[in-house]
């Protein structure tokens, strides 16, 4: 699907990709990580035909850069930081779904399970919108229609954890044995559920490429209990972004989280780390 051989990619003196060479079969769902600078966002810049680069690319037997255009009909992009675009909503839709000859209806219905009401945003301009309506809208355009390649760039940072849940369903609903799946992150913990490649660039160069387990279900739910030494506000606040409820005494939280998103509550967890007297988490089954 995608062959990557002697890439470079240099800005002035600087060389960012310095002769990258990578295989990405079908099926694969790979993890891009690495520090800032290490060449992720020059990488995928370059999948994607912004850039001139040294070396060759083929896109399903394509080169994003001369054949741009059925570069991007192939392919479904979240970007880490959205476009400053004044496009009203229901514009963007359209223009997006006609690029892909795709139906709009689909894109409108991604963005509603996220949580994203589109008819009632339809005038509204893009760039108006939240930092979570954006990322929403972005998201639904990637996945509310067909795509050989999928990339996204911190897909769920602006995300509040009942869509991330809903992100985490629409990727399992887009598993496809003839596509590949490249998610581009500064933490493996942040993705290592939803993958089952791990690729880690330094100086643009690869430094690690691994395959990993990939047998978490990514529609489960977690069924979860803490319970905390005394009441603390700052705790509650943090733990309610999760949809958590207390019990009267406040010693007591129960929630449920996405079963992929289980680091990153463990991660929030651990900066209480001296409040915690239990943690119970069990499997509730599918969301």
């Amino acid at each position: 699907m995608i062959s990557i051989q002697g890439l470079r990619k240099g800005f002035g003196k600087r060389e960012v990709i310095q002769g990258l060479d990578l295989e990405l079969e079908p099926g694969r769902r790979v993890a891009l990580i690495g520090s800032n600078g290490a060449g992720k966002t020059t990488l995928i810049r370059c999948l994607l035909g912004e850039y001139h680069f040294g070396g060759e690319i083929r896109v399903d037997g394509k080169c994003p850069r001369k054949q741009r255009c059925e570069v991007l009909r192939l392919v479904g992009f979240v970007p880490q930081l959205p476009p400053p675009l004044k496009m009203p909503v229901g514009q963007l839709v359209r223009f997006v779904a006609d690029v892909a000859g795709s139906d709009p209806a689909r894109i409108v219905a991604v963005a509603h399970r996220l949580g994203l009401n589109i008819d009632q945003n339809r005038h509204q301009p893009f760039v108006r919108l939240s930092g979570g309506q954006k990322q929403k809208l972005l998201i639904a355009a990637a996945l509310g229609r067909d795509t050989s390649l999928l990339i996204m760039d911190e897909p769920a940072a602006n995300l509040d954890p009942e869509a991330r849940g809903v992100f985490f369903e629409l990727l399992a609903e887009k598993r496809d044995k003839e596509a590949v799946m490249l998610i581009s992150s500064h933490r493996l913990d942040e993705v290592a559920t939803l993958v089952n490649r791990v690729i880690e660039l330094d100086q643009g160069q690869v430094v690690l490429d691994d395959k990993v387990d990939d047998h978490v279900d990514l529609n489960s739910r977690l069924a979860c209990r803490v319970r905390i030494n005394r009441p603390e506000a700052a705790f509650a606040r943090a733990v309610g972004q999760w949809g958590f409820t207390a019990a009267p005494d406040g010693l007591q939280w129960e929630g449920s989280v996405a079963g992929p998103d289980r680091l990153r509550f463990l991660g929030m967890l651990s900066r209480y780390a001296g409040l915690l007297a239990g943690l119970e988490m069990k499997d509730a089954g599918h969301g």
